[in-house]
């Protein structure tokens, strides 16, 4: 019973160091953590660089194999630290742990699998909890409650425009010739969703007096186009605000390992185990 105790302590202890950022031990690692990802990141960015790799490949090889080890043991100690270790590994989370930390040991069977490095630039995504911003969490709940709210409309506006878009599009392939551009009716809508949506790419564009004049027009349209589905998701995002905000936590539990739980809470949302 003794070394069962000690054992559960032991795996308490690795559980709040990794998953928690509210304990200062755990803000410690998770900065340290963010570092080693931005200095991964940076080198795999380094080593693209021909020049600087031929110079510095061997130092280069050295730093990237000691940030590889290093997220080798936290992905382990992640898995043993929780009493159900698939949910950590196929969480979104998990996944990209695993996917970030292997290419290097894959660069030796598979040649160029080394870029698939830059896959750990997901993992700055961990900066939420080190700066708390998970109290938030209700907020990014609340607009994607406004998003789902705000679908049927949406469709219909998306519909809305691409009518809009081939009705453009025809005429100006009537008014246009191919000199300008315009030699189909799809690269003529191609053109009208460009200038539209206000990327204006400028590979194809209208010579003629009447075909400009409907550029113009299609473009002052398309700055009022903008504002229409961000006046819907608005005015749904704020009915969602009127509802009781909570303040949520960085605790994660110790079977799953989901973050953002209440603070008065005393289980877990996902699982129902007691939370510590």
């Amino acid at each position: 019973m003794k070394n069962k105790r000690k054992h559960i302590g032991w795996r308490g202890k690795i559980h709040e160091v990794i998953y928690e950022a509210d304990t200062p031990i755990g803000k410690w690692f998770d900065i340290i953590l963010f570092i080693l990802i931005i200095i991964s990141v940076i080198l795999v960015m380094l080593e693209s660089v021909k020049g600087i790799d031929e110079k510095y490949h061997a130092s280069l090889l050295i730093m990237e194999w000691i940030v590889t080890i290093f997220f080798t043991i936290e992905y382990i100690f992640r898995i043993i630290s929780i009493k159900k270790p698939f949910k950590y590994i196929f969480s979104f989370y998990g996944i990209i742990d695993f996917i970030s930390t292997i290419p290097l040991y894959l660069s030796y069977i598979f040649v160029g699998s080394q870029v698939l490095l830059a896959v750990r630039a997901f993992r700055l995504l961990r900066i939420f909890r080190i700066l708390k911003l998970v109290k938030f969490i209700g907020e990014a709940s609340n607009i994607t409650k406004a998003l789902k709210a705000s679908k049927a409309k949406i469709a219909v506006f998306i519909f809305a425009v691409l009518i809009l878009s081939v009705i453009m599009g025809t005429i100006m392939y009537w008014v246009e010739s191919d000199a300008a551009g315009f030699t189909s009716i799809p690269r003529s809508v191609y053109w009208a969703i460009v200038t539209l949506t206000t990327v204006g790419y400028g590979d194809i564009a209208p010579q003629t007096p009447f075909g400009q004049f409907i550029a113009t027009m299609v473009m002052i349209l398309g700055y009022g186009i903008i504002a229409v589905p961000t006046g819907i998701v608005t005015a749904e995002f704020s009915k969602q605000g009127k509802n009781e905000k909570v303040h949520l936590n960085t605790q994660a539990c110790l079977s799953c390992s989901v973050e953002g739980h209440r603070d008065d809470a005393t289980h877990c949302y996902n699982c129902g185990s007691e939370l510590q």
